[in-house]
């Protein structure tokens, strides 16, 4: 594959172009293969995200500009509130991909945190820093609605 193409996975673009993961038959679940594939995407997404930071930083430093228009100047401090509002929720993915980056090595990813099963490949696929099984994820968010949280 071409570098800096991508492959659509679950509705997710799969980064540095990453196939999904096709486990054998009779694999073992979470073997180092399985871990490594996942690592692979984490590290590609931590990078992506990052770059997403860089480019903001150079993006406002390039562009603050002291407008006399009032009008002006509020545009731009809006785009920029946009703009540090994403980079905000990056921030906060980061540090959910460091934590499984993390469970990786300590040999504990693709386990529930509530129940213990396993999560499951193609839902690790769609969403690699998922810590619940779709069951207790599904229980988790009826709770919150439930709470009017």
């Amino acid at each position: 594959m071409p570098e800096g193409k991508t492959v659509k996975t679950l509705g997710l673009l799969a980064l540095a172009g990453v196939e999904p993961y096709q486990a054998a038959q009779g694999e073992e679940y979470m073997n180092p293969k399985q871990l490594d594939h996942f690592r692979r995407i984490l590290d590609a997404w931590r990078q992506q995200l990052r770059e997403e930071v860089d480019r903001t930083k150079n993006h406002m430093a390039d562009e603050a500009a002291n407008f006399p228009d009032p009008v002006d100047r509020a545009a731009q401090e809006e785009e920029f509130s946009l703009e540090l509002r994403a980079r905000d929720r990056e921030r906060k993915l980061l540090k959910k991909i460091e934590k499984t980056l993390q469970k990786i090595e300590d040999e504990d990813f693709g386990y529930c945190d509530t129940c213990g099963i396993e999560i499951g490949i193609k839902r690790l696929e769609a969403r690699p820093t998922a810590d619940l099984c779709i069951d207790c994820k599904t229980l988790a968010e009826i709770k919150e609605k439930q709470l009017g949280g």
